[in-house]
């Protein structure tokens, strides 16, 4: 299955894909958050476990970003090449 969101018009161009009590989750946010606060980017965190189908699709894989509606990394957030994809 190969999940790709549709970004809205003015809408966060990051979606971070999450689960509560995940110390890699919670360094990806702080990695998205900065970076998309220096860019003046939105980012959305969704939460895995709340959807029966992104929980089978993710849950090895969290936290898993996607830019623009792509996937773009999973398990950890590169800085620098998040950068670029947003730059």
């Amino acid at each position: 299955m190969r999940l790709r969101r549709r970004r809205q018009p003015g809408g966060p161009r990051v979606t971070l894909y999450s689960r509560a009590g995940c110390h890699l989750c919670e360094a990806a946010e702080a990695v998205v958050r900065e970076v998309c606060a220096d860019l003046g980017e939105s980012y959305v965190v969704v939460d895995v476990d709340a959807d029966p189908q992104l929980q089978a699709r993710f849950s090895d894989e969290v936290p898993v970003t996607f830019v623009d509606g792509a996937q773009h990394d999973f398990w950890r957030v590169d800085e620098a090449r998040l950068r670029a994809a947003l730059g």
